[in-house]
């Protein structure tokens, strides 16, 4: 039980970081400077990328571009 509940943790915290150093390259690098679809690196941003993965992000910014319609 301990085991899967660290397992858990270590998996959330990997997918967490990995999803915040997505964010960070995408709106450094990818994105234009001036452009308003720069996801915010924040507690909400975290724990979806934490959740949901890169597809998490995915859907961090396709929120971003549907509100921006």
């Amino acid at each position: 039980m301990l085991r899967k509940l660290a397992s858990f943790f270590v998996t959330f915290f990997i997918r967490a970081l990995v999803g915040g150093t997505l964010i960070f390259f995408i709106n450094h690098y990818v994105l234009p400077d001036q452009t308003s679809l720069n996801v915010g690196i924040n507690a909400a941003s975290l724990v979806t990328s934490g959740a949901l993965g890169v597809p998490g992000v995915c859907l961090l910014y396709s929120i971003l571009i549907f509100q921006n319609l």
